[in-house]
């Protein structure tokens, strides 16, 4: 079942590597304490993997458009006075504080490969392989062996294997997805991993399955995880908010919890986390250590705090919205414009008994990323406003409506006319007859 937190690493796997990269390079990752990084050296960071022909490679796995290729390597994580930057900022601020108070150091690492295996995504991370999230119509793969990291959980097994014992990993990812104003295929992420001191663990020596998960040493990792977590709430949104835990399910903690907070009356989830599964430890070469991990979602926290209400804002490049933000701080966004929406349907046969024109089966998610292929950041959102089945044929009718809308100008119907009637034309490609 698709068990992710909306927007967060966090996932099992909904929407998200193996062999060797092949002919693709790869450029070691960046590491610092955080109290040693410089707006120097982050700005040498942006577009360094800003490379089409990294990404729009001639395989037969290969389902990246050039839409999505053109959005890798803009860093909007590592900009400091843009709203993604400054929450990564405060985040690895607040987990800089800790080390006074634990004597926990966190590394950070924010400027990896988008690009890994199979095996990192997926295998180190104990998902199945018959899991959905492994289709195409959920993930972006380069090749049938790498693919553009859907979390940055699937960075975890390396830097454990390395001999890290905590860590910060932010990054981009990439999802094929719907089409709203809170979803968007490329979008940024935090995890964070904790390995407890061993003395603290010796009671745990050799423990497995239900006895560790009901041992006193379990219990003492599932309360400095709360705790370290529960802190970092009161960091972003103040020290009077409400939070509340549930129980959740991903393969790679045991056991797993989602994090709700209290926001303007309404309970929201902001994150999900879990002990580290010891199956996942090994995997990293780590049997011998236990800890916790967690993952957010950096867009879905400032949408909250900066009030932003179009997820696409977070990618323009106009003035009237960067001049609003400043490094540090954290200020309600103002709307400088509201263009009217075009709105275009189009209708079409989809059946599941093979009978398409062309032999293949509809996927929605790829008429979604054929919506934003054709349509970019002009398209607003899709919705599916009608549906039937034939009673005699049994072939699935469906009518989506798409809202283009421009966030800089007004649109013309002509302009849009030419970009919905190119989709029109790519429809039959996805299994699907016009109507």
């Amino acid at each position: 079942m698709p068990c992710r937190i909306p927007g967060s690493t966090f996932q099992c796997h909904q929407r998200t590597s193996g062999y060797p990269f092949l002919a693709i390079t790869t450029t070691p990752p960046r590491r610092w304490s955080s109290a040693g990084a410089t707006p120097q050296s982050q700005t040498t960071l942006l577009g360094k993997y800003a490379d089409d022909r990294r990404y729009l490679v001639p395989h037969p796995s290969n389902n990246i458009t050039p839409h999505i290729a053109s959005l890798v390597g803009r860093d909007l994580h590592l900009r400091r006075s843009h709203p993604i930057g400054i929450i990564r900022s405060k985040i690895q601020e607040y987990f800089s504080s800790l080390s006074d108070e634990t004597g926990t150091d966190y590394q950070i690492f924010d400027a990896e490969d988008p690009i890994v295996t199979t095996q990192q995504c997926f295998d180190d991370l104990l998902i199945p392989s018959d899991h959905p999230g492994r289709a195409p119509s959920d993930t972006y793969y380069v090749t049938d062996a790498t693919l553009l990291r859907t979390h940055t959980s699937a960075h975890q097994s390396q830097h454990l294997r390395s001999g890290a014992d905590a860590f910060l990993c932010s990054g981009d990812v990439y999802r094929r997805d719907e089409i709203d104003a809170t979803h968007y295929p490329a979008f940024h992420q935090m995890e964070g991993v904790k390995l407890m001191d061993p003395g603290s663990m010796n009671g745990a020596h050799g423990m497995r399955g239900d006895e560790w998960l009901k041992s006193p040493e379990c219990r003492r990792v599932e309360s400095d995880l709360k705790a370290t977590l529960e802190g970092l709430m009161d960091h972003l949104f103040g020290p009077s908010t409400q939070k509340r835990w549930n129980e959740d399910y991903f393969p790679f903690t045991q056991p797993s919890f989602e994090l709700e907070i209290n926001h303007n009356d309404e309970w929201m989830e902001v994150l999900g986390c879990g002990v580290i599964h010891e199956q996942v430890l090994s995997l990293s070469g780590r049997s011998d250590r236990r800890g916790w991990a967690f993952g957010l979602g950096l867009e879905r926290l400032a949408m909250i705090l900066f009030k932003i209400p179009d997820i696409r804002l977070f990618w323009t490049e106009d003035l009237r919205f960067h001049s609003q933000f400043e490094e540090g701080k954290i200020v309600e966004f103002q709307p400088y414009s509201k263009f009217p929406p075009v709105f275009k349907d189009v209708t079409f046969w989809t059946s599941k008994n093979g009978n398409e024109p062309n032999g293949k089966e509809f996927v929605e998610n790829d008429f979604f990323d054929l919506a934003r292929s054709v349509g970019g950041d002009l398209v607003e959102s899709v919705e599916l406003i009608d549906a039937f089945t034939h009673p005699k044929t049994r072939r699935s009718s469906r009518c989506y409506r798409i809202s283009y809308r421009s966030m800089d100008r007004s649109l013309t119907n002509d302009e849009i006319d030419e970009l919905q009637f190119k989709l029109r034309d790519e429809c039959p490609s996805l299994g699907c007859e016009l109507r």
